[in-house]
C-alpha cells in the first residue's frame, strides 16, 4: 500500500477545519430588542418596545405628584420572551413588579400601583429573549 500524499493530507484537514468552522454560525449575532419612550416625563411616561429574541433593560424617570400610578402594559404580537415592568416611587421602594410572558395569556396588565412617595418615580422596562412588540404606560394614579 502507498503512503498517501501530505498535501493531500493536509488539504482535507484544512477544507474539514473550514467547514466546522464555517458552519458553527451562531444565530445570535442578529438578536435585538428595542425600548422606546414616546411620552413623558412629566406626569405620564409611556413607550412601546420590540424585539426577535433579543434582551434588553431600560430604566427612565418620570415626575409623579401624586402616591399612586396607574399602569397599564400590552403585548401585541409575541411568540415569547418576557416582559417586565418594575415603577420605584421617590424613594426608590418598589411600588409594581408585574411581567407577561409571551407564551401564554394574558397578554396584558392594568392597575393602580402600591402607594408610595410623590416626586421622581422610575419605570424599569425589562425584556428577555423578547420576540413580539407591545406597549406600555403610566399616569399619576388616584
Amino acid at each position: 500500500m502507498k503512503n498517501p500524499n501530505p498535501k493531500l493530507i493536509v488539504l482535507t484537514l484544512f477544507s474539514t477545519l473550514t467547514l466546522m468552522v464555517g458552519c458553527d454560525h451562531d444565530d445570535d449575532d442578529n438578536l435585538s430588542a428595542n425600548i422606546i419612550i414616546n411620552e413623558g416625563p412629566d406626569g405620564d411616561i409611556g413607550g412601546d418596545f420590540t424585539g426577535n429574541g433579543g434582551s434588553t433593560s431600560e430604566t427612565f424617570e418620570y415626575q409623579n405628584g401624586l402616591a399612586t400610578a396607574d399602569y397599564n402594559a400590552d403585548i401585541t404580537a409575541s411568540a415569547g420572551g418576557i416582559f417586565q415592568m418594575i415603577v420605584k416611587d421617590a424613594d426608590g421602594t418598589i411600588v409594581l413588579d408585574k411581567s407577561l410572558n409571551g407564551n401564554m395569556e394574558p397578554d396584558s396588565f392594568s392597575g393602580v400601583t402600591s402607594s408610595g412617595t410623590a416626586g421622581t418615580w422610575s419605570v424599569t422596562i425589562n425584556l428577555t429573549e423578547f420576540n413580539g412588540d407591545g406597549s406600555f404606560s403610566l399616569s399619576e394614579g388616584d
